[in-house]
């Protein structure tokens, strides 16, 4: 009799598990957890990782446990903003919508992770996160700030035109992330309105827009792998050889993570 789960042998290589924690989205009275379709595939076909969807709706109680599973933290963009209140700041933009509960689950996430030595990634709203969740803080309307340009998408575009690049970043000369990418120079696109002010505790900065905003960050000092950019790398990612390398880069991190841990049990 044939098996039909013969491929999977006690032999065959386990990949690394990468928790992505989920956001509210509220339909037709009824609230969900969702994820993006576009943050999910780069993980599984790039960075060569099993994804595991978190609900950040049911408060940190079973955080550890879902520490325990992982190999990795990805911290994704979202449509909602970051309660202002979370690093000092009233809100300036009522009008849009937060998600309180992925406030309060993340940051502490964030904080387990390093603690934890795990490799993490974020985008966007998870790149704002880290900041805030080490001590830094964020211009919540950057268009209004002087000195600087509108990063915000416009919203009658059609998605392909908010997604494409829409400026350069310079990247820090002889940093890690300009090795990786092999230059000092990308385009990206920029779908933001709010942006990092002051950076936190152990962060430094990658790259900066043409306007000096910073646009990525790691944190040496902190992770031997804690890496975040304001941009949307996850979009069309197979087209873009830098997004690729990204991803690629995690998903090493987290299968060296994860050999290390084996070898620890063992």
């Amino acid at each position: 009799m044939s098996n039909n789960n013969s491929a999977k042998t006690p032999n065959a290589k386990r990949k690394p598990v990468v928790l992505m924690s989920m956001g509210a989205q509220e339909r037709k009275g009824h609230a969900y957890q969702v994820m993006t379709h576009k943050y999910i595939t780069p993980v599984t076909d790039f960075a060569g990782c099993v994804p595991v969807l978190v609900p950040s709706c049911c408060g940190t109680e079973d955080l550890e446990q879902y520490l325990d599973m992982a190999d990795g933290v990805y911290l994704t963009g979202a449509g909602s903003n970051i309660d202002p209140a979370l690093y000092g700041q009233e809100n300036l933009t009522p009008e849009k919508t937060q998600d309180r509960d992925r406030d309060l689950f993340d940051l502490p996430l964030i904080k387990a992770a390093i603690a934890r030595g795990l490799p993490i990634f974020a985008i966007c709203r998870g790149m704002q996160e880290i900041n805030v969740a080490l001590g830094g803080d964020l211009y919540q309307k950057v268009y209004t700030e002087p000195g600087f340009n509108d990063h915000r998408e416009n919203p009658e575009d059609s998605v392909d035109v908010q997604y494409a690049q829409s400026h350069k970043v310079r990247l820090q000369p002889g940093s890690w992330l300009a090795k990786l990418l092999q230059s000092e120079e990308i385009g990206v696109n920029s779908l933001h309105g709010q942006g990092i002010k002051t950076l936190g505790k152990g962060l430094e900065p990658l790259a900066r827009a043409e306007d000096g905003l910073v646009e990525a960050f790691h944190a040496p000092s902190l992770s031997p792998f804690l890496f975040a950019v304001q941009w949307h790398p996850e979009w069309q990612a197979a087209q873009n050889p830098d997004s690729v390398r990204m991803f690629e880069a995690f998903g090493e991190a987290c299968r060296q993570r994860a050999s290390r841990q084996q070898r620890n049990v063992a």
